[in-house]
């Protein structure tokens, strides 16, 4: 039995179903129970639990051989993380006591960051499942070329997307969703011991000026990137509903002067969907 967190998302869901595909046995572990009905459909168990929620994530994780962590994303975060660390403890305190031979835990490029950044999160979920002794996949995968379809409406309507990532000509480890999902479904059913660390990226690298010309493509109309000036960030950050920014344009700044990186290229894993095949498709609804 293969318990997932995060399995209403893009990650979690095309994981999930590549473990069906398998014929393998799924728990779909649900915040919310009108959510976990199309997995039953499909033939999973279905648990509901909060991931701040130790009591219900123990019985969420008990009888799975091995289980899948995906930490909700926090993208405004307070000082300190505390979101974060309130799921770590759930998380942790589940896992002791349901005892899964195996966790793969969804991480991020950038984990191994000195410098603090919104990231800073998956490196605290890193360190705490590390002290476990159980067998552990740290999956880290690249910025989400998914992140694109905040572009759509921009490419198709003025022929511009706005880049925070710059330049725009500077290739960057991108990969979509579905190749994580896919990735972390092989992952979980294989056996090991000890901590082992997965980096993941597309088949290729990609710059914003990439992605642009990937949209003038699909919409038949040039499209470029443009920069959003950094002395703007704040400003427009909290226009948009953010109190605490800074961990943000730190995540931001690290892609843009080199320190999230991967470290070495030839040890990543390379997914399979391209970047122009994803714009296509989110250009034509799908995945949207």
């Amino acid at each position: 039995m293969y318990a997932i967190t995060g399995i209403t998302g893009k990650v979690g869901g095309a994981m999930a179903r590549a473990l069906l595909a398998a014929g393998q046995p799924v728990r779909a572990v649900v915040r919310d129970a009108a959510k976990g009905r199309q997995w039953a459909a499909l033939g999973c168990e279905v648990a509901v639990a909060a991931m701040e929620d130790a009591a219900a994530l123990t019985q969420a994780f008990e009888g799975a051989a091995a289980v899948f962590i995906l930490p909700p994303p926090v993208f405004d975060p307070e000082p300190g993380y505390p979101e974060a660390q309130a799921v770590i403890d759930c998380v942790v305190t589940a896992l002791k006591a349901a005892k899964p031979a195996k966790i793969v835990c969804l991480s991020t490029i950038g984990a191994d960051a000195v410098q603090d950044n919104l990231l800073s999160q998956r490196t605290m979920m890193e360190t705490a499942l590390s002290a476990l002794p159980m067998s552990l996949t740290i999956l880290r995968p690249a910025w989400f070329l998914d992140n694109v379809a905040w572009d759509v409406s921009a490419a198709r309507e003025a022929g511009l997307i706005h880049s925070f990532l710059v330049p725009t000509g500077k290739a960057l480890p991108m990969v979509a969703a579905a190749d994580v999902g896919q990735v972390a479904a092989a992952l979980i059913q294989q056996d090991w011991s000890g901590t082992r660390i997965v980096e993941l990226e597309g088949p290729e690298r990609v710059s914003l000026d990439d992605l642009a010309a990937a949209f003038a493509i699909v919409l038949g109309k040039p499209v470029r990137a443009m920069p959003v000036p950094r002395e703007t960030w704040a400003g427009l950050f909290r226009s948009q509903g953010m109190r605490n920014p800074q961990p943000r344009m730190r995540m931001l700044d690290g892609f843009n002067e080199g320190w999230i990186a991967f470290a070495d290229e030839t040890r990543t894993i390379k997914g399979t969907i391209s970047a122009a095949a994803l714009v296509a498709a989110l250009v034509a609804g799908e995945g949207a």
